[in-house]
């Protein structure tokens, strides 16, 4: 399952967890975030001790300035409050390996 993040307190709420989180900054107009979308959505149901999310750039603008969002889509994932790894760019094998990188954290 992946959940949508709409506001700041949503964000830090989930990255301070303790979990492992995988979120998916993406834009309604932006073609390579749909066409990977579907391939977030089925890393999710394959990797269940991840926590996956998304946050729509343009919906929540305070979220995607605090982490320095440049580019979409943009993969982060965050372990107890940290960023500890990013992808940049619609890449389906390179984000397969960020998954596994981080199910590994």
């Amino acid at each position: 399952m992946v959940q949508e993040l709409k506001t700041y307190e949503e964000f830090q709420e989930l990255i301070s967890s303790g979990k492992t989180v995988v979120i998916d900054f993406w834009a309604e107009w932006c073609g390579p975030c749909k066409q990977i979308s579907p391939i977030f959505v089925r890393l999710a149901a394959e990797y269940s001790s991840i926590t996956f999310a998304k946050v729509n750039v343009d919906d929540a603008a305070q979220i995607s300035e605090e982490v320095g969002i440049r580019a979409m889509p943009t993969f982060m994932v965050f372990k107890n409050g940290v960023k500890i790894d990013e992808l940049v760019g619609a890449m389906p094998p390179r984000l397969q390996e960020l998954i596994v990188r981080a199910s590994n954290a």
